[in-house]
């Protein structure tokens, strides 16, 4: 895989949890500036795109789609494995490190890695 100096520094994100962009309403942060740019429009108040069977309201239409699964219980996504069965693709994805024993997520302080980034993110406050 080649790289740019920025595609590799962003890359890189990926695996040492840094989140460089913070936003200044809440306590987020993000390893993405264009993700920091979608979180922003939270804060707006606008959310034009409202669920037909309950109260909430959402920003993206893509939002309200995966949303409407809660309502329906479809779980398109089916692990081969085991009998679990996620809404949106990336959750299956997560879950199958349980079964690949996966740990993409590396500290650069130590050699711990973890399989979700939020592990590492906890991990990194030991040291």
């Amino acid at each position: 895989m080649d790289f740019t100096k920025d595609s590799l520094e962003r890359h890189m994100r990926i695996h040492t949890g840094e989140k460089p962009y913070q936003c200044n309403q809440c306590d987020k942060a993000f390893s993405l500036n264009s993700s920091l740019v979608n979180h922003m429009e939270t804060h707006n108040g606008d959310k034009p795109y409202p669920c037909n069977q309950c109260e909430k309201g959402f920003f993206k239409n893509t939002t309200v789609t995966r949303h409407m699964k809660t309502h329906t219980g479809e779980k398109p996504y089916q692990c081969i494995q085991c009998d679990k069965a996620f809404t949106v693709k990336n959750s299956l994805e997560r879950h199958m490190r349980i079964h690949t024993g996966e740990k993409p997520y590396q500290c650069n302080q130590c050699d711990k890695a973890f399989s979700l980034n939020s592990s590492l993110v906890n991990h990194m406050g030991t040291h």
